[in-house]
């Protein structure tokens, strides 16, 4: 058949387009998520760029409960920030009172649980809340956002006065289902159990969950899993037990392999504020520490693991301690309110969004913390190319030890952003001091001219 001219120039055109959809997608979606090979501070996606994560989370942001944000409209609040993360929190039960909509598992009967509701049926997933989990992870990847998917959260598990409503309306409660699981053997009132390995069946039940998760997300390339939020003490080995369950799960059945990553326990054990060592030594591929140390003056991440240092395992946070963490080599997250403005929370939301553009301007890949090589002891450095310094001390000078060239700069103001334009100078090697054009804390960005 012979084609006329209008038809071939329709096709060429079509498969033109076609091209460039293709073009953009893999632009989109390098694939997901791995640690960088040379610097593992940080996550690449395949492309060899340091991805760097920062954003706000909220509580309750997966199932629908009065105090849920519009999911749309919580995006909307993401990117006005220039954030590219979020944690998304799932409850297998339900903190704080009436379940959380969805349920993960069916609630059939026979019988009626503590709550007024039928009594669960742990043996049958509600695909609904797993229909809901995965649109809400593809619509913030169509938004630029990386999730942290937080498998659990050990509240829901815990019995506390006033009300003592956590545990009483949890599924693994033996009086919520008709399966006979007893997530609190010991009888204290508590579901701790959930997240050790003592129980054969409650094992069998977070894995058979976890298998359910990566089925629902495996193919989604902004995904990132969490075991358990601030999970109790002795909960190290079921935490091991898990991340590598999920790794092996994904390596031996699905096609693509994100990380997983380990928080913050709830109580301090045997090392206040949190064993952090146990994080250190952990199988996951990030982690989330506790300790007042990560809150003021944060150390230099070493590149033992990804540390996405989190507000809701450490307290505080704001636009300083962005900027202080960032360069320690850190992704900084903060536990966010969302619907409320101050101006702690607004520096930090303006202050990671700005951090996300440095990063996005930088060869992060090539940069590690060099508090040696700034007096202010802040400084980000692939030294002799780039630099990015903070100092904290509104007007106060500063040093930063360069080797002998030409070099651009710029100052930024650490929440609103740049506040002039680059500019040069010729560095004859070794300690060069810096004062910020204003009179608070500042930034500095140094790039040796190519």
């Amino acid at each position: 058949m012979k084609l006329s001219q209008r038809t071939r120039v329709g096709i060429m055109t079509c498969l033109a387009m076609l091209m460039s959809w293709t073009v953009v997608e893999a632009t989109l979606a390098a694939g997901p998520l791995q640690v960088h090979p040379a610097n593992p501070r940080y996550f690449t996606d395949g492309s060899g760029k340091a991805i760097y994560l920062t954003g706000s989370h909220t509580w309750r942001n997966v199932q629908d409960s009065a105090n849920v944000p519009n999911f749309t409209s919580y995006l909307d609040f993401l990117n006005k920030y220039g954030h590219n993360y979020t944690r998304l929190w799932v409850y297998r039960g339900s903190p704080g009172g009436p379940a959380l909509t969805p349920t993960i598992y069916a609630r059939t009967g026979p019988g009626t649980a503590l709550d007024g509701g039928l009594k669960y049926d742990v043996s049958k997933f509600n695909q609904a809340f797993f229909d809901q989990l995965r649109a809400r992870c593809r619509v913030a990847r169509d938004r630029g956002i990386y999730v942290q998917v937080t498998l659990d959260s050990s509240e829901t598990a815990r019995s506390e006065a006033p009300g003592n409503i956590n545990w009483p309306v949890h599924p693994y409660n033996v009086a919520n289902n008709i399966n006979g699981v007893n997530g609190d053997p010991n009888g204290d009132k508590w579901g701790y159990e959930i997240f050790n390995l003592q129980v054969a069946t409650l094992t069998a039940l977070n894995e058979n969950y976890a298998c359910k998760v990566v089925d629902t997300l495996n193919d989604l390339d902004n995904v990132l899993y969490e075991i358990v939020n601030e999970a109790n003490h002795d909960s190290r080995q079921f935490q091991y037990h898990m991340v590598n369950y999920i790794r092996n799960y994904e390596a031996t059945n699905k096609p693509k392999r994100h990380p997983v990553g380990m928080t913050s326990y709830r109580d301090p054990g045997n090392e206040p504020g949190g064993a952090n060592s146990d994080l250190f030594a952990s199988p996951a591929d990030y982690i989330a520490p506790g300790l007042n140390l990560y809150r003021d003056s944060p150390p230099a991440a070493d590149g033992r693991k990804v540390i996405i240092l989190d507000t809701d395992h450490i307290g505080g946070g704001d636009a300083s301690w962005v900027w202080k963490t960032f360069t320690r080599g850190m992704n900084p997250v903060y536990m966010d309110t969302w619907d409320v403005s101050d101006a702690t929370s607004e520096g930090a939301r303006k202050a990671m969004g700005h951090t996300l553009t440095c990063a996005k301007r930088m060869n992060l890949a090539g940069m590690t913390p060099r508090e040696d090589l700034a007096s202010s002891r802040y400084c980000l450095a692939n030294q002799g190319d780039e630099y990015l310094v903070y100092q904290p001390v509104p007007g106060v000078a500063f040093t930063v030890d360069l080797p002998a060239g030409t070099y651009d700069y710029e100052w930024f103001d650490p929440v609103s952003g740049p506040v002039n334009a680059e500019s040069s100078f010729v560095a004859a090697g070794g300690m060069r001091s810096f004062t910020a054009p204003f009179n608070r804390d500042a930034v500095l960005y140094i790039r040796r001219q190519q």
